[in-house]
């Protein structure tokens, strides 16, 4: 299993971004799709994540600004990112927790794309 994001870039602060992140390779169902983000200095941390049912959890600093959503059919979480602060800048990586053909639980992580807010 492969994922793969794409969006990151330059936005001034106030501004939007859309991450996408594509998932590929033999699985029996993505249980749960999302993001975390790590920034210079820091941990990484989770910013969102969306179930196979749709539920849907936020870090504090990011709700009402950000969305996740995901499309089952194609393998796809996004993460639409509005009112940019430059404290959202950080390698922003997209995840997964899958379940095998052999019902194996495993994480998978995509390679990260920067996310740069201006002030």
């Amino acid at each position: 299993v492969q994922l793969q994001a794409s969006g990151g870039g330059l936005v001034q602060a106030g501004g939007s971004l859309r991450l996408s992140c594509a998932a590929s390779g033999v699985i029996r169902r993505f249980n749960r799709m999302g993001w975390y983000r790590q920034a210079p200095g820091k941990l990484r941390e989770l910013v969102a994540y969306i179930t196979s049912d749709g539920d849907s959890i936020y870090t504090d600093s990011v709700k009402g600004r950000f969305t996740v959503s995901r499309d089952n059919a194609k393998s796809m979480v996004y993460l639409q990112m509005n009112s940019l602060k430059p404290e959202d800048t950080a390698v922003y990586y997209c995840y997964a927790v899958g379940t095998s053909i052999d019902y194996k639980v495993d994480d998978y992580w995509g390679q990260g794309t920067q996310v740069t807010v201006s002030s």
